[in-house]
């Protein structure tokens, strides 16, 4: 693909012992397919069950698994493999594969197209195609809403598990981020936005959520949605009470 040279894909991965194997053989296909030099990232957030264990089964020279005992949340993770990666175009996509991985190949393509900075995988795109539970559409719809208010961001959907981003962002956004669980999605882009990288544009996914990948009850998803609100409560403070964020890189330590 035009312009682009090497495509990292971090993969964060908690609790997925059922699904990785199949997870990393599926995204290899996908990826050999769309012609790019590539690596995989696996990042097994806490070795809390057998993920790690699979997932090194799966080494080789286009696939690295990295993990750590505690788990530390999605945005720790990906911060941590994006801090291995190789590429010049850098993504990840969250394991389980609610979201299908062809959809890479799509959000490539609007990065070339765009000359974007970041490409956002979006369950609101006219030609998305998303099975998504009654429940968890009002609660994107609400805190879309509360993003809309608080940061102004033109991109509808900030919340779906496959973004790509060009070097350059990942080097200078990544180190300042402090968000390591529920609000990391809106805080990167957030913040990539006030250092100029407005080159922001969302692209079609496909999404089938699967209720087995995740052991959400109704008490856990109040829980969540508690934790979210406050990270981006913290967030919107940082970047425009105190502007954490506007301070040189040197001063941010890197993981």
């Amino acid at each position: 693909m035009e312009g682009i040279k090497n495509l990292s894909i971090v993969v964060p991965a908690y609790k997925q012992q059922k699904t990785i194997k199949r997870d990393i053989k599926v995204l290899k296909k996908v990826l050999k397919r769309i012609g790019i030099p590539y690596e995989i990232i696996v990042v097994v957030d806490g070795r809390l069950d057998k993920t790690y264990e699979r997932a090194s089964r799966m080494r080789s020279k286009t696939v690295r698994v990295l993990g750590y005992r505690e788990n530390k949340g999605k945005g720790y993770a990906v911060q941590y493999g994006a801090s291995k990666t190789r590429g010049d175009v850098i993504g990840f996509i969250d394991s389980g594969m609610d979201i299908d991985p062809n959809g890479i190949s799509m959000l490539l393509h609007h990065m070339v197209w765009y000359d974007a900075d970041i490409i956002v995988g979006s369950k609101l795109h006219p030609v998305s195609q998303v099975h998504y539970p009654l429940q968890r559409r009002i609660l994107s719809w609400g805190y879309r809403r509360i993003i809309r208010l608080f940061f102004g961001l033109t991109v509808r959907d900030t919340q779906a598990g496959l973004k790509l981003f060009k070097r350059k962002v990942v080097n200078d956004v990544f180190p300042r981020l402090l968000v390591k669980t529920f609000a990391f999605d809106i805080e990167v882009l957030s913040v990539a936005h006030r250092l100029g990288y407005s080159r922001i544009f969302d692209a079609p996914i496909k999404l089938n959520f699967d209720p087995l990948n995740t052991s959400l009850t109704s008490r856990k998803v109040l829980k969540q949605v508690y934790y979210m609100f406050r990270d981006t409560v913290a967030v919107f403070y940082r970047l425009k009470i105190i502007r954490y964020y506007d301070k040189k890189l040197k001063y941010y330590k890197k993981l």
